[in-house]
């Protein structure tokens, strides 16, 4: 081992210098370092225009095996285009995307046998059976036959549907069909699975049996991409979160990670009535404030120190004539972070 500068470093008279060059040294380093995690999906400067509206500007992010990446934002924000341009089914018009080291290209639809998709919209054959839907998606992968009866059965097992699996798809309800519908993504095996907003539009019941099967995904490996504007989604289900707005990413990480961007900083949302916009440009003026949203009626604050806040809140309020009707102090979350970073709420 080299010494420090001054140092001897012992020397053999039977063997070359002990002391590693520079260029030795660099590349001993390097293979001694502990790898970062190689990603499964990779994703570099994604644009894609429509006429003169830029719906994606630049987005980048990358996925490892076994992670579940959220993909977060408002209706419109660019969440479908960029998981579009994921899968092969839209051309980027710059940037670029990997899966597994190779370039997706929506020519060659080998290249996107790697990709699981779901899409927002439920793909199936009404008048099939869930396990005969299966089987057609599956043979369209080429899958032999003995694997894909096995293949079957066990996604009807995750997908809780191994019961009705013989019965016609057009009887099915609507979280029914959207459980098959991932089902559908998950057939041939794919190393990514990308999910569209699958819990739109459900029940309850059938929403928590689809976040439990895209949670034992990942125990196996896969890849999951996930779009959603539902922030309780994000936090249960996510690894990481990227929050995309107007087409940009603005910021993405952990929950921790994310939250810890607005330290020391709580949400309070009131619901009133009266003038809110004048109401949140009072607020706004206010020191320790650092976001206001208003909308039909409900008002949303960042602010540091949040029920020390409200008194102040209550008299500006009076002041502008607004009416309170209730407030409500909420821990710094991924809403809260969204608010802070944008200047809206997601709902909006």
């Amino acid at each position: 081992m080299a010494g420090r500068e001054g140092t001897k470093v012992p020397r053999d008279e039977n063997s070359r210098d002990l002391r590693p060059s520079t260029r030795p040294l660099v590349a001993t380093t390097m293979r001694t370092m502990p790898r970062e995690p190689v990603s499964l999906l990779r994703c570099d400067g994604l644009v894609r225009r429509f006429g003169e509206r830029v719906a994606v500007d630049h987005v980048g992010f990358d996925i490892a095996p076994g992670e579940t990446y959220g993909l977060l934002g408002p209706n419109g924000a660019g969440k479908t285009t960029t998981i579009r341009m994921v899968c092969g089914l839209l051309d980027a018009d710059q940037g670029s995307v990997t899966v597994e080291g190779r370039p997706i290209d929506r020519h060659h639809a080998a290249d996107r046998s790697s990709i699981g998709f779901v899409p927002q919209d439920v793909a199936l054959y009404p008048d099939l059976s869930a396990a005969e839907n299966l089987r057609f998606f599956g043979r369209l992968y080429r899958m032999p036959h003995d694997e894909l009866d096995r293949r079957v059965d066990e996604v009807l097992e995750l997908v809780q549907l191994a019961d009705r699996s013989g019965e016609r798809v057009d009887s099915f309800s609507g979280g029914m069909k959207r459980r098959l519908n991932i089902g559908v993504g998950l057939v041939h095996r794919p190393r990514l699975l990308v999910l569209d907003e699958p819990t739109v539009g459900v029940d309850p019941q059938s929403r928590h049996a689809i976040l439990e099967s895209v949670q034992a995904l990942g125990s196996g490996g896969m890849a999951v991409l996930y779009t959603t504007h539902y922030m309780e989604e994000a936090e249960r289900i996510c690894d990481r979160v990227g929050i995309i707005d107007r087409g940009r990413l603005v910021a993405e990480g952990t929950r921790r990670d994310l939250v810890a961007q607005i330290a020391e900083q709580d949400h309070v949302r009131v619901n009133a009535s009266g003038d809110l916009q004048a109401l949140a440009d009072a607020c706004r003026r206010h020191d320790g404030v650092a976001s206001v949203a208003a909308g039909v009626d409900t008002l949303d604050v960042v602010v540091t120190e949040g029920r020390r806040f409200l008194p102040r809140l209550i008299e500006i309020a009076e002041r502008q004539g607004a009416t309170i009707n209730s407030i409500e102090v909420i821990e710094p979350d991924l809403e809260s972070v969204f608010l802070h970073l944008t200047g809206t709420a997601l709902r909006e």
